[in-house]
């Protein structure tokens, strides 16, 4: 369950990050107050998501880690991340901010992915 919940949280923390990170290059220009502030504005602002990303990602990691009861290593957690950042990164640009199309390249750049959670997760 540890494993789970950390797998949770990291995915929530990632939404945040991606709108803290990528939401005011596309998709909060859309609303008239956000359009009208300047770059020490939209700097507030993400670092208030960024505020959400981290009351998630730092209990997931907790949760998560092996010396904390998790499943994961170190390694295998950092790994985790980053497949989780770029599938919800990839999600809410097709899908939200809708600015890119999913391409072949993405699709040969996941399976690669995947191969490297295989190399970090195989015990050796």
């Amino acid at each position: 369950m540890r494993g789970i919940a950390s797998l949770v949280l990291l995915t929530i923390s990632n939404l945040f990050m991606t709108f803290a990170w990528y939401g005011h290059l596309h998709l909060f220009k859309k609303m008239p107050w956000f359009a009208k502030l300047g770059l020490a504005g939209v700097i507030l602002v993400s670092w208030g998501l960024a505020l959400f990303e981290y009351i998630f990602q730092v209990p997931a990691n907790r949760l998560g880690f092996v010396e904390n009861g998790g499943p994961f290593s170190l390694f295998q957690l950092k790994v985790i991340q980053e497949v989780i950042t770029l599938t919800v990164f990839t999600l809410c640009a097709v899908f939200v901010f809708k600015t890119d199309k999913l391409g072949w390249n993405h699709m040969v750049g996941f399976a690669l992915l995947i191969a490297a959670v295989y190399v970090i997760f195989k015990k050796w």
